[in-house]
């Protein structure tokens, strides 16, 4: 079994020196990939009041193919994956170099969850 640790960006902050320090903490204490969630724009809340407080303009998120490169020049055997990654908001063709060159240059590679905003299901 494969365990990974998710990097608590709301609660920790988005300081490089932080989530450097997370990653290898994590890495050291024996987890095998990091996640870290994914959104290109948040909701605003002004214009969708029944929102809630989840993944807003205000909330924090890091490029995942950035955040990730900056972190395996700073682990040398922890993977990274995505929690979900927006596939939607994002250029495909992209996306996969992005995804495989990370894969080829971290240590340990690279995994995703990937999903589609608005998507319904009807029975």
């Amino acid at each position: 079994m494969k365990l990974g640790v998710a990097l608590p960006l709301s609660n920790i902050g988005g300081d490089p020196a932080t989530v450097r320090l997370f990653a290898q903490a994590a890495e050291a204490g024996g987890y095998d990939h990091l996640a870290a969630p994914d959104h290109v724009l948040g909701i605003k809340v002004a214009s969708r009041p029944g929102w809630g407080a989840r993944n807003t303009s205000a909330d924090l998120f890091h490029d995942p193919f950035v955040l990730f490169g900056f972190l395996s020049g700073c682990t040398t055997r922890i993977g990274f994956s995505t929690q979900v990654l927006i596939l939607p908001q994002r250029q495909t063709v992209l996306v996969a170099k992005q995804a495989a060159c990370l894969d080829v240059l971290s240590a340990a590679g690279f995994g995703w969850g990937l999903g589609s905003a608005g998507t319904r299901w009807s029975s």
